[in-house]
């Protein structure tokens, strides 16, 4: 489960504590949140979405990449939330207030594509990250839930693996959801050739 420590904080004194100890936090609404360490399926999955991505922006020549670890800052929120996969583009770091001190981007023009692999915090990622990714202007956020844990709501009954892909379209989310054989269809990569179940299976060693 996600520990949460109690002392409310603002995000400048988030980003100063900060400790270098390798451990995973996340800021929400004041409150520092210490992330669970992943599974290895669940790595496996952001290794091979990584992979992919960076072939595609590198066969397209755009100036993007994919940091180890960033944080994406909300607007008048004390908050911040580290991805599984941020995708930058560089060319707009320049106007990030955040980015040389605080590894932190918060405008639009910096985040093509944030891609959240889920685990047992997926209330944070249905329902939180997808309103603050849409206050803020990106223009596409995926949800991979691989072990369908989401809510019926989110993901059908019965509940099964799912991608959802939020495309931003006259300032509001629009979801799509796929499944199985289904081909995954991306504004940012439009020529991206995978089905979900590539994802899905990513973890899986075929002998």
């Amino acid at each position: 489960m996600v520990q949460s420590l109690t002392k409310p904080v603002t995000f400048a004194q988030f980003i100063d504590w900060y400790p270098e100890t390798g451990v995973r936090y996340e800021l929400h609404n004041g409150v520092i949140v210490e992330m669970t360490p992943p599974i290895g399926d669940h790595e496996e999955i952001v290794g091979f979405l990584v992979e992919e991505l960076v072939t595609e922006y590198r066969r397209l020549k755009l100036p993007y990449f994919i940091p180890k670890t960033a944080f994406v800052k909300p607007p008048e929120a004390d908050s911040a939330y580290s991805p599984d996969v941020l995708l930058l583009n560089r060319s707009n770091l320049v106007n990030e207030t955040f980015w040389k001190q605080g590894s932190t981007v918060s405008q639009a023009a910096s985040i093509p594509l944030v891609i959240e692999v889920v685990s047992t915090n997926w209330r944070t990622d249905y329902l939180t990250k997808v309103n603050d990714f849409e206050v803020i202007g990106i223009p596409e956020y995926w949800i991979v839930d691989y072990l369908a844990l989401g809510g019926r709501r989110f993901i059908g009954n019965p509940k099964q693996p799912t991608i959802s892909i939020y495309s931003l379209i006259e300032g509001e989310y629009q979801v799509n959801q796929f499944r199985s054989d289904d081909k995954i269809i991306s504004p940012t990569f439009p020529d991206l050739s995978l089905t979900a179940e590539d994802i899905f299976r990513a973890g899986i060693t075929i002998s």
